[in-house]
C-alpha cells in the first residue's frame, strides 16, 4: 500500500455478507495500516475511490482497532465490480467530519429537555457521532429507550461525552465487521 498526500492505496476483495442472504451490498475491511491513519478507531468518515469511482462512506469499527465499510449496489455497479472481485481503493479521512443525522427519538427527547439540548449543541461533531453510535448500537428497543433517557440526563448534567462507551468495540467486543459469506 502506498501513501501519497493523505491518500492510501490498496487492493481489497469486495466481500458479500453472510446475512442477509439476499444482500445487495458488499463490504471492504480496511488493512490495519490504512485504518491506523484515520483519526480514531470508532466511527469516522472517509472519502476515496473504488476502481476510480468516487465515494464517501462511514467507516465502522470492526472491534479489532480497524474499520470496515459498506459498498452499496450502485457503487458496485459504477465500479464494475461485485462481491468476490478484487478492487483498487484510494481512501483518506475527510477534511471535516460531517454532522451526523439526529435520530427522531433523540431529537424529540432533546427538544423536550432544554438543558440537555444546550449541552448537545456545545459538543463536538465527533462527540455527537459517539452519542448517536451508542444509541443506535442498542439491540433492543427497551435498551435504546433507556439510552435516550440516560443521554438526556447526562447531557442535562453537563456531560459532553458519553461515558463508559468503547466506540472501537475493541475492549467491549461490541462491534465487528459482518461475517463474510462462504464461496459460492
Amino acid at each position: 500500500m502506498a501513501r501519497k498526500k493523505g491518500i492510501f492505496r490498496f487492493d481489497a476483495r469486495l466481500l458479500r455478507p453472510a446475512q442477509p442472504h439476499n444482500a445487495s451490498w458488499a463490504f471492504v475491511v480496511l488493512p490495519e495500516e490504512a485504518s491506523a491513519r484515520f483519526p480514531r478507531r470508532g466511527r469516522t468518515t472517509a472519502e476515496g475511490t473504488i476502481n476510480g469511482q468516487p465515494f464517501e462512506a462511514t467507516l465502522e469499527p470492526d472491534g479489532r482497532l480497524s474499520h470496515w465499510f459498506r459498498v452499496d449496489a450502485a457503487l458496485c455497479k459504477a465500479a464494475g465490480a461485485g462481491a468476490g472481485d478484487m478492487v483498487a481503493l484510494e481512501i483518506a479521512p475527510v477534511a471535516k467530519e460531517p454532522e451526523p443525522e439526529l435520530p427522531p427519538d433523540l431529537r424529540q427527547a432533546l427538544e423536550d429537555a432544554p438543558e440537555a439540548l444546550a449541552t448537545w449543541q456545545g459538543t463536538t461533531t465527533l462527540a455527537r457521532v459517539d452519542w448517536i453510535h451508542w444509541l443506535t448500537s442498542a439491540r433492543q428497543s427497551a435498551t435504546r429507550a433507556k439510552r435516550v433517557a440516560d443521554a438526556c440526563d447526562m447531557l442535562a448534567s453537563g456531560k459532553r461525552r458519553v461515558c463508559c462507551f468503547d466506540p472501537s468495540g475493541y475492549y467491549s467486543k461490541a462491534f465487528a465487521a459482518p461475517e463474510p459469506a462462504g464461496e459460492p
